[in-house]
């Protein structure tokens, strides 16, 4: 029997592995304790990647597939349709307009959910400058929110320290069910990796978030079933909106 405690399907653990093999043994050692998984493109890129994504979801798993499609409309649209037919409840494009319409279009009527990426966790508001951005991550987001909402899109993936702002956009669009993904998650005490905009699964839970990444914190820990189990706990503590 899967215990309510580690089958909270808000925590998505991400298989940020080398190796199709090294993700494969990683759940088979979590086996009931986790419901949702990310796959991103180290996977994905490999032999048998697409492969593995759906062999999770035979499992029973639910599979957010993070491609983070960034192309030419008609090349988008397609990419989304194979990948909706292919079976998937999550994935990712890149928030621009032309990018979020062609994936709704490409999805359908299937399932899968759009979510649109709207700045990546490991930048700062420098790196932002850098770039070429005349402005900071967080007037950005928010940016970006409005036209994912007009384009149609599920939801978004955002910092943590963005949610509370992403969820008043979209009670204001009248869309209570948009779905607001955070990684950059870290348990209390733990080291941020490369993330910039981080915070700990409650915070993220309080500001709005409805999904929580969590990739380092779990598949680095010598006991990863013990690590989801201890970051589930912290979130029933959190009803999401």
């Amino acid at each position: 029997m899967t215990s309510r405690l580690l089958s909270d399907d808000r925590l998505i653990v991400g298989l940020d592995l080398p190796s199709v093999e090294a993700a494969q043994s990683l759940v088979d050692r979590i086996a009931d304790g986790v419901t949702f998984y990310k796959v991103g493109l180290t996977l994905l890129a490999q032999p048998g990647g697409v492969a593995f994504a759906h062999a999770l979801r035979e499992r029973g798993k639910r599979v957010f597939q993070d491609w983070k499609l960034h192309d030419i409309g008609a090349q988008v649209e397609g990419a989304a349709r194979s990948v909706a037919e292919g079976g998937c409840d999550f994935l990712t494009v890149h928030a621009e307009p032309q990018v979020m319409e062609a994936a709704v279009r490409g999805r359908g009527a299937s399932d899968t959910k759009i979510l649109a990426v709207t700045v990546m966790t490991s930048l700062s508001d420098a790196d932002l400058i850098e770039i070429g951005y005349g402005m900071t991550a967080s007037a950005l987001v928010e940016r970006r929110v409005g036209q994912a909402l007009a384009c149609g899109v599920d939801g978004v993936v955002a910092s943590p320290l963005e949610a509370a702002m992403v969820r008043r956009l979209a009670t204001e669009a009248g869309r209570p069910d948009f779905l607001i993904v955070t990684p950059g998650v870290r348990p209390a005490g733990a080291d941020k990796g490369d993330q910039q905009r981080v915070a700990t699964p409650v915070e993220a839970l309080q500001a709005g978030a409805t999904h929580l990444v969590v990739a380092r914190p779990i598949i680095a820990d010598d006991s990863p079933i013990m690590a989801a189990a201890r970051i589930a706990a912290d979130m029933l503590t959190v009803e999401t909106p």
